[in-house]
């Protein structure tokens, strides 16, 4: 048995190797052509047709029917390929595309993205995932509902914890498909929705054919592209602004450099002038709030007679459009304009301050604002790494591994090559802003690069670069650019003026990213609907080969359902991300812990706490995010809606031991269950 281990995982290495070989020569053959004058857009084609007829590839040569393969790919994935197949599936849109973004957008705030995300392994490893794989099983509803079973059976709890995994997966895979269809769309050209079902065809043809499988496989093939895919890049910049080739190393000088910047740029008098414009807008809107509902009524007379006079004057078709459209936008009644115009205010109140030092910790006008930053900080690391072991579609990855030693070894692993891109990520962003504040910044707009406009009219209704003259000097000011997060991953090879085949190759890795951890999403939900409620609910006689059938066709009609979910564009990428991880703290890190480690806890305690952490969560995600109906000034402690599971966690563990205590303690096949999967 031990030969044959040591056989299959020397057979693994060497099909990697290769693998990884043929990629790098597949990369310089299409930098040949490029330099020989081969049109850009079909190196983007030849990038995303490649890796996805790649990954559709392994998923036809895994394919299979056998359950224990389809769900856990046979307990027999070696500790090494499981961490990097289990990295990839953690290196979602969210850190390949959007956590640079918010390093470069935050500064020193956007760390407790990593910290939160890197810390929660550090739980998996420790309390769970040695205990996952003794367990031997195939989901996580499985497991809650073998370890509180109760005398009248484990449905109803395994019923609830279903729901759980469907509606914190389903968050979560949103966010991928919605990242998806961001990186396609910007390859191909062609329109966001319909790059979504591109990207679906590909994440499809791998979970359906074989499952857990061929995700496996293809997650390590995907690792591989991520990360070379993230490396050239901020290697290149790191060259670029410190002549060290390590971005690690070159990180530290580079910071002092923007940091030097970053003081110039607030002595600037045009950068001041830029300001004071946003200063007196916001001090417009603040009049226009005051004296609702006359000032709602005087604007809307006042577009309509501009108007008027442009149809009068005969004036141009563009300017008559113009003033039409601003006519229909403009608030419908007195409570959508003081929503739209508190929201005005608060975005020019925003742009109008002084440019925030990058390394500066929970910066604020008062100390009262910089402990509120403080105190969301710590919440959302606590969130990140409670979520972040409570995910049903990280843990189940441990179900895979052959034994418990392999199951710990693997977190590490995990961890390893989580961290090779995570300690990479804050010197992305520092070297990306740097370069904008240097190479962009002080440009004529006659002579502005072409990858502003190529960003800028990638959505032209909610534009992902702007930058307007407002002081007409003819310079870009800082305070001028407006720029989204989610592109500057994306866009960081055409800002350091790399070779388009870099552009492709990043798309690709991002592109990897995103269908990684959707699959293993989408799997997780297809058989958790499949095994736990078909075959453990509803018909536990069902052959083998009809529960796979129903996971497959379980798993094309939920994807169908995210990919029209993620087409509404329904929020950015980190934000729906850190909701799934405050979702799945609040319903099911309580229960799994102490399912684990007391004895005592039983299946009444461990639905209780499953709804009422997650009915807290919800609550106050609906109560204090502004795009849900709620406001920000409904916070309890002045904590965000992304941190609601530090409100969900402790109350559901509440919960559970007092409803524990209070009701019967469980039986003894409970206790037995609980010795064994604990015992090495």
């Amino acid at each position: 048995m031990a030969s044959n281990s040591k056989s299959f995982f020397r057979r693994l290495v060497s099909y990697y190797s290769w693998y990884t070989v043929c990629f790098i020569v597949f990369l310089l053959a299409l930098a040949v052509l490029e330099k020989e004058g081969f049109p850009r857009a079909w190196i983007g084609y030849m990038f995303m047709f490649s890796t996805i007829v790649l990954y559709a590839g392994i998923g036809v040569i895994s394919r299979t029917s056998d359950v224990s393969e389809y769900y856990v790919a046979g307990r027999r994935v070696p500790a090494l390929f499981n961490g990097i197949a289990t990295a990839a599936d953690w290196m979602s849109a969210a850190s390949f595309i959007s956590l640079a973004g918010g390093l470069y957008v935050m500064g020193f705030d956007g760390l407790a993205y990593i910290l939160g995300w890197t810390g929660g392994y550090c739980l998996v490893a420790f309390l769970i995932a040695p205990f996952i794989n003794k367990f031997s099983q195939y989901t996580i509803p499985d497991f809650l509902a073998a370890r509180y079973a109760s005398r009248s059976g484990g449905n109803l709890i395994r019923i609830v914890a279903v729901t759980a995994t469907i509606l914190v997966s389903f968050t979560y895979v949103v966010a991928q498909i919605y990242g998806v269809g961001l990186i396609t769309s910007r390859f191909t050209g062609v329109d966001f929705s319909v790059g979504i079902f591109l990207g679906l065809a590909s994440i499809l043809v791998c979970s359906f054919l074989g499952g857990m499988r061929a995700i496996t496989w293809t997650q390590v093939a995907q690792y591989i592209i991520i990360i070379i895919a993230y490396m050239i890049p901020v290697a290149w910049l790191s060259v670029k602004h410190t002549n060290v080739p390590i971005p690690q190393i070159a990180y530290g000088s580079a910071l002092a450099k923007l940091s030097a910047r970053e003081k110039q740029l607030n002595d600037d008098p045009k950068e001041q002038e830029v300001r004071a414009i946003f200063q007196k807008r916001a001090e417009e809107y603040e009049t226009k709030l005051r004296t609702l509902p006359k000032s709602w009524e005087e604007g809307m007379v006042e577009l309509q007679r501009q108007v008027d006079d442009l149809k009068r004057s005969n004036a141009s078709l563009i300017e008559i459009k113009a003033g039409v459209r601003a006519l229909a936008e403009y608030p419908k009644d007195v409570d959508e304009a003081r929503h739209k115009w508190t929201e005005a205010k608060a975005f020019n109140l925003a742009r109008a301050e002084p440019v925030v030092e990058h390394t500066k910790p929970f910066p604020g006008a008062t100390k009262a604002i910089s402990d509120g930053k403080r105190n969301n900080f710590l919440a959302l690391v606590l969130c990140l790494m409670m979520g972040t072991a409570a995910l049903p579609h990280i843990l189940v990855r441990f179900y895979t591994t052959p034994s418990v030693r392999e199951a710990r070894r693997s977190v590490f692993w995990t961890l390893f090559f989580v961290m090779l891109l995570y300690v990479t990520v804050p010197a992305l962003a520092v070297l990306v802003k740097y370069d904008i504040y240097t190479s962009l910044v002080g440009t004529e707009f006659s002579h502005m690069p072409a990858w502003v406009s190529y960003w800028a009219n990638i959505d032209k209704v909610n534009p992902l670069v702007s930058i307007t003259d407002l002081n007409k000097d003819g310079i870009v000011q800082l305070a001028e650019i407006m720029m989204d997060g989610d592109i500057v991953v994306l866009a960081t090879p055409e800002i350091a003026g790399l070779p388009y085949v870099i552009s492709g190759l990043v798309a690709a890795g991002g592109l990897a990213a995103a269908l990684s951890t959707a699959d293993g999403l989408l799997l997780t939900i297809s058989n958790a609907l499949s095994h736990d409620i078909y075959y453990k609910t509803v018909d536990p006689t069902a052959s083998t080969q009809k529960r796979v059938t129903i996971s497959k066709l379980l798993l094309l009609v939920v994807a169908l359902i995210a990919a029209y979910a993620a087409s509404l564009k329904p929020g950015d990428i980190l934000s729906m991300v850190g909701a799934a991880f405050s979702l799945a703290a609040s319903t099911l890190f309580p229960s799994l812990v102490l399912g684990v480690f007391w004895k005592r806890a039983n299946q009444q305690g461990a639905i209780t706490a499953m709804v009422v952490g997650f009915s807290v969560a919800v609550y106050y995600m609906l109560r204090t995010y502004p795009a849900l109906g709620g406001s920000a000034d409904n916070a309890w402690f002045g904590i965000a809606p992304i941190s609601a599971g530090v409100f969900g966690v402790p109350i559901g563990f509440l919960t559970l031991a007092v409803v524990s205590l209070l009701t019967p303690p469980p039986d003894q096949r409970v206790n037995a269950l609980v010795d064994h999967i604990r015992t090495p």
